[in-house]
């Protein structure tokens, strides 16, 4: 078992969610940590912990971020953190796992299983071996007490419920000193 830690300078923890039934809004996290332990020959004993900054929300409209930063969605003052702590890994073919995990937002903590595909490795031009990931997910944002949101005219909600999560990881463990 090797423990690795995220090179946050080349990964991004995004989400994308519906405005108005039919546009994509794209944003990311800018602050986050996260530590893995992993055992290729032994994914089962796996464990990967994640801490998100909320108030590092960044969807690139500055007034848009303070309203998910406010009471109406993350309410950012109050939970200033959306964590996520693996509890099983299961391999679903080569370089393929399935990680269950207790992600917390909000103040609600739920259980959550992302699609994780490890998408490369090799040693950087330092000696240092790294990892690539790219892991993926679902939830609906009601299921963690974000329920803000406004009837349009036309039929339907200005923001869905539906929230796709991507991960995209490289993450580096120091080489052995001589």
């Amino acid at each position: 078992m090797a423990t690795y830690s995220i090179d946050t300078a080349h990964s991004e923890i995004a989400f994308t969610v519906r405005h108005m039934m039919f546009a994509k809004v794209r944003g990311q996290f800018k602050t986050w940590s996260a530590t893995l332990s992993y055992d290729p020959a032994n994914a089962s004993a796996s464990n990967v912990q994640v801490e998100i900054d909320v108030a590092s929300i960044d969807t690139h409209e500055a007034q848009r971020d303070g309203h998910l930063r406010s009471g109406d969605f993350f309410d950012a003052e109050k939970f200033p953190k959306i964590t996520f702590a693996s509890k099983r890994v299961e391999s679903t073919g080569k370089g393929r796992y399935k990680l269950a995990g207790d992600l917390t937002i909000h103040g609600v903590t739920n259980e959550v299983t992302l699609e994780v595909e490890q998408t490369g490795h090799g040693k950087d031009p330092w000696g240092n071996e790294r990892l690539g990931f790219n892991a993926k997910a679902t939830i609906l944002r009601s299921d963690f007490g974000l329920k803000w949101n406004q009837a349009l005219e036309t039929g339907g909600v200005l923001v869905s419920d539906k929230v796709e999560i991507e991960a995209e990881l490289q993450v580096v463990q120091a080489r052995a000193a001589a």
